[in-house]
């Protein structure tokens, strides 16, 4: 799980930079830090208003119910305005990183 986390934490500082984004946090939903930890963090770095980018496939049961109940209570909790970006699904760039991927076993 280390590893599979560490590449997580990399495609987030990646976006943070791609994004021109100076703040920002990983979190996890069952592994350290936890997305809690990082709204706390950044609350009390002044942030007011967060962005949550789940870094999930599909529509689950993860971001269907436990995310939205964690997000509404960390938001109070907090005083700060969170809002929770779509997952990866349905995105038009998925399929070209498909291919390229099968592409890339072909080799």
């Amino acid at each position: 799980m280390a590893s599979a986390n560490e590449a997580v934490k990399n495609v987030a500082a990646q976006a943070a930079r791609s994004g021109g984004w100076a703040a920002y946090e990983t979190a996890f939903l069952e592994a350290d830090p936890r997305l809690g930890d990082a709204v706390a963090k950044l609350a009390g770095d002044g942030i007011g208003d967060i962005l949550v980018l789940p870094y999930f496939l599909t529509l689950g049961i993860h971001l269907q119910r436990d995310l939205p109940n964690l997000v509404e209570g960390l938001a109070r909790r907090h005083a700060v305005s969170i809002r929770v970006a779509p997952p990866l699904d349905g995105h038009p760039e998925l399929s070209r990183i498909l291919v390229d991927r099968a592409r890339e076993a072909e080799h």
